[in-house]
């Protein structure tokens, strides 16, 4: 089903990263984590609809996405920092791989960190989030989204990786085996894992090696 959404706050994140805030369709529903796709609501881009991860809470009376604009792309990611407040949206239903199955590690890269927002929001709020911990890849530091979120609700269970930026406070290189085994990750609980396809591959296969069972893996491409 489709409904016509509209634009109540749109500012920056990051230099390259929106948060949109809607309003919420009645009875509208999703899990965090999930996703839907949404279309700008212009007669040439009503069509082009992509993917976009839900960033706030099920409960909340407005729906919030955090979206990376890529400029080389065409379609609505190319297009949104054209956007303002009262512009409408297209938004389809909820849908996604990503969901919550028990206590873990949480391992993104770049705005792959978007379904873990909810998810991690969610355990905040209903006081599940102790324990949990989080390996978080960019370029650089300007490229961590939510960074001061993240290091409170986290404190230190937040371990950022940066591969350009080489910064006393963070680790310089790519989230890898080394990096986890250092930081104590817990095998026997999940591993919830979303990033670009490159680095989903590099650590799957790094994970396994380390021995997680694959039933434990929870994951979902991010393009």
């Amino acid at each position: 089903m489709k409904h016509l959404i509209q634009i109540n706050k749109i500012e920056n994140v990051t230099h390259n990263v929106l948060r949109i805030v809607t309003n919420k369709p009645r009875n509208y529903k999703f899990t965090p984590g999930q996703a839907t796709e949404l279309a700008i609501n212009t007669p040439e881009l009503k069509d082009k609809k992509r993917p976009f991860t839900f960033t706030s809470l099920p409960e909340e009376d407005e729906l919030e996405f955090t979206i990376k604009v890529y400029e080389a792309h065409e379609g609505v990611t190319d297009q949104l920092d054209d956007l303002n407040v009262g512009d409408e949206l297209i938004l389809g239903d909820a849908w996604g791989a990503i969901s919550y199955k028990g206590p873990g590690t949480f391992i993104a890269g770049g705005a792959g960190i978007t379904p873990f927002i909810a998810i991690l929001k969610s355990l905040r709020f209903q006081g599940k989030l102790a324990g949990s911990k989080l390996f978080f890849g960019n370029k650089t530091e300007n490229d961590i989204i939510y960074r001061k979120n993240l290091e409170v609700w986290l404190g230190s269970d937040l371990h950022l990786a940066l591969s350009k930026d080489n910064h006393k406070d963070f680790h310089h290189g790519y989230i890898d085996k080394a990096l986890l085994k250092n930081h104590n990750i817990n095998l026997s609980n999940y591993v919830y894992l979303c990033g670009p396809p490159a680095m989903m591959e590099s650590v799957t296969a790094q994970l396994y090696e380390m021995g997680l069972p694959k039933d434990r893996l929870v994951m979902e491409d991010f393009q």
